[in-house]
């Protein structure tokens, strides 16, 4: 990329509410496992006198995200009706909010690599999605499907603070993480219920900002940081070659890893935006909005600062936010437990591929405990833990089951030590001569004898007794 150019990047997300109903409907909110058009109403296909009703819970967790941004939503907001042809928009408008907004201002914080950035939200509005239309490849039609038409969505902008792929990617990872910890989304990428718009432009002018172009409906990180990348070598190489960048609003193709022209880029009056008559305004008041900041969970923020008394490595601390089904647990524990255990705790979690959500802290410490006092390998810890996702057995009764308890009594194991020292002639003289590795392969055959249930360090010890190491 040139360094003649000052990239400024904008980014406008598209959150779906974890509502369990539609925004102005009575119909369900989740159409990943239904068939085409069967999540619909008269209101959602847009029939002629099909009045709206505002959904509460859409405004509860539109709340709790401006609370989540650093700020307050506005006491008083209202809807307006956003005009534009489309096959997947059967009324011909979008009930949407443009001159007052449930959420003005916020910020959040992003990390790129050890450099730190306040990153400023303009703004947030509250607003129906539009269907979905799919173009069958070879086909001469099209098909609409309306189940998502309604779902509630929470448009949040940012302020054009971003200047780089790296930030773009690290903004929309920390505003997902965010929401998701707030409870306001599911926060499912693959089903779109997360999407990034991003705005890109190039200028010479630290002070005066280029021509944008728009990327729209990204829906994973990786593919925030590969459209700016592709933008902006795009835009560096008209600019280079004297040609303008065209104001317009562009696909991406993860495939080729660029984006596609699609269409020149709408101004707010292309939608000739009025007042939405059938939606009263939302007036909030300061009990309200108390009560919902008393019913906020832990974020993000909060969760690296516990995460990072003990030392945890950054990269495992994000690891475990990836996790957010897992975090209470590591937090209770580290709450109830000293710091090895949560540490043992924070690897189980993240190398299993279970959920471990409804698992009791203190089940899991006294498996720590267990491992600490001897009685299992940490190979065995790993098992039982998984065990005990699925079962409500004690780790002491599972490890029983399984045979997993290990072997500290020294009688047992010097009977198999000298076995194996008897088979193993060559690996012992290896041990007398002062070869680390050697020993190393006589505890595993004694581990081995003993199906795993041998103490090693015990094991050790009397192997280098036997052979006067």
């Amino acid at each position: 990329m040139s360094s003649k150019y000052l990239p400024t990047i904008g980014i406008e997300t598209h959150v779906q509410l974890n509502t369990k109903t539609k925004l102005f409907a009575a119909v369900g909110n989740d159409a990943r496992e239904v068939a085409p058009n069967t999540l619909i109403s008269h209101i959602c296909v847009g029939m002629p006198g099909a009045l709206p009703v505002l959904n509460e819970g859409a405004i509860k967790l539109s709340a709790a995200a401006a609370l989540a941004l650093g700020t307050a939503p506005q006491k008083l907001s209202h809807f307006e009706r956003k005009h534009y042809f489309y096959p997947d928009l059967p009324k011909g408008y979008q009930i949407t909010q443009y001159q007052a907004p449930i959420i003005v201002g916020g910020h959040l914080h992003i990390d790129n690599n050890g450099q730190k950035k306040c990153i400023r939200i303009e703004r947030a509005n509250l607003e129906e999605d539009a269907g979905k239309n799919t173009h069958p490849a070879g086909a001469d039609y099209s098909l609409v499907d309306l189940n998502r038409a309604g779902t509630p969505l929470l448009e949040i902008v940012s302020r054009p603070d971003l200047n780089s792929p790296a930030e773009a990617k690290a903004y929309a990872r920390e505003l997902w993480l965010l929401m998701k910890y707030a409870g306001v989304t599911d926060g499912d990428l693959y089903h779109g219920h997360v999407r990034f718009d991003v705005n890109i432009s190039l200028s010479k002018d630290p002070d005066k900002l280029g021509t944008r172009s728009e990327i729209k409906n990204l829906n994973s990180f990786r593919s925030v940081e590969g459209a700016v990348t592709y933008e902006i070598e795009r835009q560096t190489e008209l600019l280079e070659k004297g040609q303008p960048v065209v104001q317009e609003t562009r696909g991406w193709d993860e495939v080729q890893q660029k984006s596609v022209s699609q269409r020149s880029k709408e101004e707010a009056e292309d939608y000739r935006y009025m007042p939405e008559p059938d939606v009263p305004p939302v007036e909030l008041d300061d009990k309200y909005i108390e009560d919902i900041e008393k019913q906020m969970p832990e974020l993000p923020p909060k969760i690296r600062q516990e995460l990072a008394k003990i030392k945890f490595d950054s990269k495992v601390i994000e690891d475990i936010l990836d996790r957010p089904e897992a975090v209470a647990l590591i937090l209770k524990v580290l709450d109830t437990a000293d710091s090895e255990a949560t540490r043992r705790t924070a690897f189980w979690v993240l190398q299993s591929a279970g959920n471990p959500a409804n698992l009791k802290a203190d089940k899991v410490v006294e498996l720590s405990k267990m491992v600490d006092d001897g009685k299992l390998s940490s190979t065995a810890g790993k098992t039982i833990f998984e065990e005990m996702i699925k079962s409500p057995e004690t780790p002491d009764k599972i490890a029983k089951r399984l045979k997993l308890v290990q072997v500290s009594d020294e009688s047992e194991i010097e009977k198999i030590v000298a076995e194996v020292i008897t088979q193993n002639p060559k690996a012992a003289e290896d041990v007398k001569a002062g070869q680390a590795k050697a020993i190393g392969f006589l505890v595993g055959q004694v581990m081995a004898k003993s199906k795993g249930q041998a103490n090693p360090e015990v094991a050790q010890k009397l192997i280098k007794k036997q052979l006067g190491g």
